[in-house]
Protein backbone atom coordinates (compact mmCIF):
# COMPACT_ATOMS: atom_id res chain seq x y z
CA UNK A 1 0.00 0.00 0.00
CA UNK A 2 1.55 3.54 -1.03
CA UNK A 3 1.51 5.49 2.16
CA UNK A 4 1.09 9.19 1.78
CA UNK A 5 2.66 12.03 3.95
CA UNK A 6 1.74 15.31 3.57
CA UNK A 7 3.35 18.60 3.38
CA UNK A 8 1.14 21.81 3.87
CA UNK A 9 -0.23 22.60 6.92
CA UNK A 10 -2.61 25.58 7.65
CA UNK A 11 -1.69 26.92 11.18
CA UNK A 12 -4.47 28.87 12.98
CA UNK A 13 -2.73 31.43 15.95
CA UNK A 14 0.35 31.53 14.35
CA UNK A 15 2.16 34.51 15.10
CA UNK A 16 2.84 33.70 18.79
CA UNK A 17 3.30 30.71 21.34
CA UNK A 18 2.51 27.57 20.12
CA UNK A 19 1.39 29.15 16.74
CA UNK A 20 4.62 30.48 16.09
CA UNK A 21 6.60 27.46 17.18
CA UNK A 22 4.61 24.80 15.09
CA UNK A 23 5.08 27.02 12.05
CA UNK A 24 9.08 27.26 12.28
CA UNK A 25 9.41 23.60 13.18
CA UNK A 26 6.98 22.34 9.98
CA UNK A 27 9.09 24.80 8.15
CA UNK A 28 12.56 23.03 9.04
CA UNK A 29 10.57 19.87 8.07
CA UNK A 30 9.87 21.35 4.39
CA UNK A 31 6.26 21.39 4.81
CA UNK A 32 4.47 24.59 2.84
CA UNK A 33 3.13 27.21 5.62
CA UNK A 34 -0.78 28.51 5.12
CA UNK A 35 -0.72 30.66 8.32
CA UNK A 36 -2.98 33.00 10.37
CA UNK A 37 -3.25 35.16 13.60
CA UNK A 38 -5.09 38.62 14.10
CA UNK A 39 -2.17 40.18 13.97
CA UNK A 40 -0.60 41.16 10.65
CA UNK A 41 2.84 42.78 11.79
CA UNK A 42 3.31 39.63 13.72
CA UNK A 43 2.45 37.27 10.90
CA UNK A 44 5.15 39.44 8.42
CA UNK A 45 7.84 39.12 11.19
CA UNK A 46 7.72 35.26 11.41
CA UNK A 47 7.48 35.31 7.46
CA UNK A 48 10.82 37.03 7.12
CA UNK A 49 12.34 34.89 8.54
CA UNK A 50 11.64 31.83 6.31
CA UNK A 51 12.87 33.91 3.03
CA UNK A 52 15.96 31.51 2.96
CA UNK A 53 13.78 28.73 3.08
CA UNK A 54 12.64 26.64 0.04
CA UNK A 55 9.09 26.91 0.76
CA UNK A 56 5.87 28.60 0.22
CA UNK A 57 4.36 31.01 2.72
CA UNK A 58 0.84 32.38 2.80
CA UNK A 59 -0.66 34.37 5.51
CA UNK A 60 -3.78 35.89 6.11
CA UNK A 61 -5.11 37.96 9.18
CA UNK A 62 -7.64 36.79 10.23
CA UNK A 63 -9.60 38.25 14.07
CA UNK A 64 -11.09 35.04 15.05
CA UNK A 65 -14.00 36.71 17.17
CA UNK A 66 -15.93 37.83 13.88
CA UNK A 67 -17.54 35.34 12.32
CA UNK A 68 -17.75 37.04 9.07
CA UNK A 69 -13.87 37.42 8.94
CA UNK A 70 -13.42 33.55 9.48
CA UNK A 71 -15.18 32.56 6.21
CA UNK A 72 -14.21 35.25 3.70
CA UNK A 73 -10.38 35.59 5.47
CA UNK A 74 -10.02 30.84 5.42
CA UNK A 75 -11.44 31.08 1.94
CA UNK A 76 -9.24 34.05 0.20
CA UNK A 77 -5.90 31.50 2.12
CA UNK A 78 -6.81 28.98 0.40
CA UNK A 79 -7.25 30.57 -2.97
CA UNK A 80 -3.79 32.06 -3.05
CA UNK A 81 -3.56 28.36 -4.44
CA UNK A 82 -3.16 25.37 -2.96
CA UNK A 83 -5.72 23.78 -0.06
CA UNK A 84 -3.74 22.36 3.13
CA UNK A 85 -3.13 18.48 3.44
CA UNK A 86 -2.90 19.15 7.32
CA UNK A 87 -5.10 21.58 9.21
CA UNK A 88 -3.99 22.95 12.93
CA UNK A 89 -6.20 24.64 15.01
CA UNK A 90 -4.26 26.03 17.73
CA UNK A 91 -5.86 29.58 18.63
CA UNK A 92 -7.34 29.40 21.70
CA UNK A 93 -7.77 32.21 24.91
CA UNK A 94 -8.79 31.69 28.45
CA UNK A 95 -10.60 33.43 31.29
CA UNK A 96 -10.04 33.30 35.03
CA UNK A 97 -12.75 33.87 37.64
CA UNK A 98 -16.00 32.15 39.32
CA UNK A 99 -18.10 30.42 36.61
CA UNK A 100 -21.68 31.96 36.83
CA UNK A 101 -19.93 36.18 37.40
CA UNK A 102 -18.73 35.83 34.46
CA UNK A 103 -19.79 38.74 31.79
CA UNK A 104 -21.61 37.08 29.15
CA UNK A 105 -19.31 38.50 26.58
CA UNK A 106 -16.61 37.21 28.01
CA UNK A 107 -18.16 33.43 28.31
CA UNK A 108 -19.19 34.43 24.27
CA UNK A 109 -15.96 35.18 23.61
CA UNK A 110 -14.26 32.15 24.66
CA UNK A 111 -17.22 29.81 23.32
CA UNK A 112 -16.06 31.82 19.52
CA UNK A 113 -12.69 31.42 19.48
CA UNK A 114 -11.75 28.06 21.07
CA UNK A 115 -14.91 26.17 19.52
CA UNK A 116 -16.86 27.86 17.14
CA UNK A 117 -14.50 29.43 15.18
CA UNK A 118 -13.16 25.57 14.57
CA UNK A 119 -16.19 25.00 13.52
CA UNK A 120 -15.82 27.76 11.20
CA UNK A 121 -12.79 26.94 10.17
CA UNK A 122 -13.31 22.82 9.33
CA UNK A 123 -16.86 24.08 7.37
CA UNK A 124 -14.56 25.82 5.01
CA UNK A 125 -11.19 23.78 4.82
CA UNK A 126 -12.46 19.88 5.30
CA UNK A 127 -14.64 19.80 2.33
CA UNK A 128 -11.78 21.26 -0.31
CA UNK A 129 -9.75 18.39 1.39
CA UNK A 130 -11.83 15.48 0.30
CA UNK A 131 -10.37 15.58 -2.93
CA UNK A 132 -7.14 13.82 -1.95
CA UNK A 133 -7.67 13.63 1.43
CA UNK A 134 -6.15 15.20 5.00
CA UNK A 135 -5.71 15.36 8.55
CA UNK A 136 -7.50 17.83 11.39
CA UNK A 137 -5.46 18.28 14.28
CA UNK A 138 -7.23 20.47 17.26
CA UNK A 139 -5.35 21.47 20.06
CA UNK A 140 -6.80 20.50 22.91
CA UNK A 141 -6.24 20.38 27.06
CA UNK A 142 -6.41 18.26 30.14
CA UNK A 143 -9.10 20.77 31.02
CA UNK A 144 -11.34 18.87 28.48
CA UNK A 145 -11.54 16.16 31.10
CA UNK A 146 -10.81 17.77 34.60
CA UNK A 147 -12.82 20.20 36.60
CA UNK A 148 -10.48 23.27 37.97
CA UNK A 149 -12.18 26.23 39.69
CA UNK A 150 -11.60 29.63 38.09
CA UNK A 151 -11.30 27.72 34.68
CA UNK A 152 -14.90 26.83 34.08
CA UNK A 153 -15.89 28.51 30.54
CA UNK A 154 -11.80 26.89 29.43
CA UNK A 155 -12.91 23.32 30.73
CA UNK A 156 -16.30 23.64 28.93
CA UNK A 157 -15.29 24.88 25.86
CA UNK A 158 -12.36 22.18 25.26
CA UNK A 159 -14.19 19.23 26.53
CA UNK A 160 -17.04 20.62 23.56
CA UNK A 161 -13.87 20.46 21.63
CA UNK A 162 -12.66 17.24 22.08
CA UNK A 163 -16.58 15.63 21.22
CA UNK A 164 -16.56 18.21 18.14
CA UNK A 165 -13.39 16.31 16.74
CA UNK A 166 -14.57 12.83 17.33
CA UNK A 167 -17.97 13.52 15.29
CA UNK A 168 -16.01 15.07 12.63
CA UNK A 169 -13.67 11.82 12.41
CA UNK A 170 -16.81 9.93 12.70
CA UNK A 171 -18.46 12.04 9.82
CA UNK A 172 -15.70 12.60 7.61
CA UNK A 173 -14.11 9.02 7.55
CA UNK A 174 -16.08 8.40 4.53
CA UNK A 175 -14.13 11.57 2.88
CA UNK A 176 -10.48 10.20 3.80
CA UNK A 177 -10.36 12.86 6.03
CA UNK A 178 -8.83 12.71 9.65
CA UNK A 179 -9.38 14.23 12.90
CA UNK A 180 -7.56 14.34 16.54
CA UNK A 181 -6.63 15.94 19.28
CA UNK A 182 -3.15 17.00 20.80
CA UNK A 183 -4.65 17.68 24.77
CA UNK A 184 -1.73 19.50 26.82
CA UNK A 185 -1.10 20.18 30.24
CA UNK A 186 0.29 23.85 31.14
CA UNK A 187 2.24 25.00 28.34
CA UNK A 188 4.68 27.54 28.82
CA UNK A 189 3.56 30.21 26.13
CA UNK A 190 1.70 33.85 25.49
CA UNK A 191 -1.20 32.75 26.85
CA UNK A 192 -0.43 33.30 30.83
CA UNK A 193 0.99 36.79 29.26
CA UNK A 194 -2.90 37.74 28.45
CA UNK A 195 -5.17 40.19 31.22
CA UNK A 196 -7.55 37.67 30.65
CA UNK A 197 -5.57 34.95 32.90
CA UNK A 198 -5.17 36.39 36.29
CA UNK A 199 -3.64 33.03 37.58
CA UNK A 200 -0.31 32.48 37.54
CA UNK A 201 1.97 29.18 38.38
CA UNK A 202 5.42 28.06 37.91
CA UNK A 203 6.33 28.12 34.62
CA UNK A 204 9.49 26.73 34.62
CA UNK A 205 7.30 23.64 35.37
CA UNK A 206 5.15 23.38 32.38
CA UNK A 207 6.11 22.43 29.02
CA UNK A 208 7.75 24.37 26.13
CA UNK A 209 6.00 25.33 23.27
CA UNK A 210 8.68 23.87 21.24
CA UNK A 211 7.99 20.22 23.00
CA UNK A 212 4.95 21.02 21.99
CA UNK A 213 5.10 21.58 18.34
CA UNK A 214 7.27 18.80 17.72
CA UNK A 215 4.75 16.14 18.74
CA UNK A 216 2.13 18.68 16.32
CA UNK A 217 4.67 17.23 13.19
CA UNK A 218 4.52 13.99 15.00
CA UNK A 219 0.85 13.54 14.30
CA UNK A 220 1.00 15.52 10.88
CA UNK A 221 3.27 12.87 9.56
CA UNK A 222 1.50 9.82 10.24
CA UNK A 223 0.97 8.05 6.87
CA UNK A 224 -2.71 8.14 5.74
CA UNK A 225 -3.54 4.57 6.90
CA UNK A 226 -3.44 5.16 10.17
CA UNK A 227 -4.85 7.82 12.95
CA UNK A 228 -3.80 8.87 16.47
CA UNK A 229 -6.70 9.79 17.94
CA UNK A 230 -5.00 11.60 20.62
CA UNK A 231 -1.94 12.38 22.32
CA UNK A 232 -1.87 13.71 26.05
CA UNK A 233 1.60 15.54 26.79
CA UNK A 234 2.04 16.38 30.40
CA UNK A 235 4.34 18.14 32.46
CA UNK A 236 6.60 15.44 34.43
CA UNK A 237 5.46 17.51 37.06
CA UNK A 238 1.86 16.68 36.99
CA UNK A 239 -1.35 19.36 36.48
CA UNK A 240 -0.92 22.89 37.69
Amino acid sequence: MLLIFLSTVLITGASKGIGRATAKVFANAGWDLLLTSRSEDDLEGLINEFQNKKIKVFCKSIDLIDSQNITEGISELIEYGFVPSVLINNAGVAWTGDLLSMPLEKWEWIMQINLTSIFQICAEVVPAMREKGGLVINVSSHASRNVFPQWGAYCVSKAALASFTKCLAEEERKNFIRACTLTLGSVNSSLWDTDSVGIQFDRNSMLSVDQVASELLHLASQPNNQIIEDITLMPASGAM
